[in-house]
């Protein structure tokens, strides 16, 4: 019987299906917490002689290929691959699969919370009336006409411009990989982009081309009553540049589900006013949780049935 270990966290969460799918097809099937996701000595040994693993941010490399023969297939229990180095696992014949699509309405539902939740000042007021405080109400600003400009126009980029064109707000995006973006949403360059936005949204991958493209001279284009919201990846921004504008008030505020190291207590843009951060939980809806795990269990069977996963990245 072919062992799958289970790193991710939050697998199974909102039902059994995903287990149960492994189960069924005769796997013996093993959850194991893992204290230190970016300690590859710790995955290899947590993973063992399993021939399959899921994992959530386990970070997954050459020492882990070259510790854990047995392994045939890495699942990825969301999008994102940048923690396993996919060079490292074409070099030792493993494949590697992910879930697109399974969390795309639920990253741009949080993607939108985001953006109401500053501009309406929510945290302030649900602070202030939990100190009993009434009256003296900030205005807040609203979002019809203004300029959201999405920068990704993949599964969650869309859904963002959905919802943004159904509150009145105009869009614009950038993605060299797409020159349509639907009706009602403008292609632009990136700097145009960051000139003209209100919002600018971002959704690109973490890719070796992409990392850190939100440089400083992007930032510094942007208006001074402009909000960065970032639901992607923190390590696609320039954080000490995005602090700098922030602390300055060259830019209105920024409101970010993610940062480049999480937990992010010791970043400064955690203590700044005009910040919003959440835990990285945009993906995080019962119907997300669902939908990742049935996809990502079924891509362990097939993979190790001999058959093509249903969403294989190597």
């Amino acid at each position: 019987m072919e062992q799958v270990v289970i790193l991710a966290r939050s697998f199974a969460k909102a039902s059994k299906e995903p287990w149960e799918i492994l189960e069924k097809a005769g796997l013996a099937v093993e959850k194991k917490h893992n204290p230190e996701p970016e300690n590859e000595e710790l995955v290899a040994e947590l993973i063992g002689n399993a021939s399959a693993v899921l994992v959530g941010v386990d970070r997954v490399g050459e020492v882990v290929f070259s510790r854990c023969p047995n392994l045939k297939v890495v699942s990825k229990h969301g999008v994102g691959v940048d923690n396993i180095d996919l060079e490292a696992a074409r070099k030792h014949g493993v494949v590697v699969t992910n879930t697109p699509g399974a969390n795309s309405e639920s990253v741009a539902d949080m993607t939108f919370a985001l953006i109401l939740a500053f501009f309406r000042h929510l945290p302030l007021l649900i602070e202030r009336v939990k100190n009993k405080e009434w009256g003296s109400p900030v205005l807040g600003e609203e979002l019809a006409e203004k300029t959201i400009g999405i920068v990704g126009m993949g599964r969650i980029g869309r859904g963002v411009a959905k919802r943004a064109l159904g509150f009145g707000m105009k869009v614009i995006f950038y993605d060299p990989l797409v020159e349509d973006g639907g009706e009602g949403c403008s292609k632009v360059t990136l700097e145009e982009l960051f000139e003209k936005a209100d919002v600018i949204s971002l959704h690109a991958p973490l890719t070796d081309e992409t990392r850190g493209m939100i440089n400083s001279g992007l930032l510094s284009r942007m208006k001074e009553s402009a909000v960065f919201v970032n639901t992607a990846r923190g390590e696609l921004v320039d954080e000490e540049a995005l602090y700098n504008l922030l602390k300055e008030g060259k830019i209105k505020g920024a409101a970010l589900d993610v940062l480049s190291t999480e937990p992010p207590f010791a970043s400064p843009l955690f203590g700044l006013p005009n910040v919003i951060v959440t835990p990285h939980v945009a993906a995080h809806t019962r119907e997300a949780n669902i939908k990742m795990g049935t996809i990502a269990a079924l891509n362990i069977v097939k993979v190790l049935a001999g058959e093509e996963p249903l969403f294989r990245v190597v």
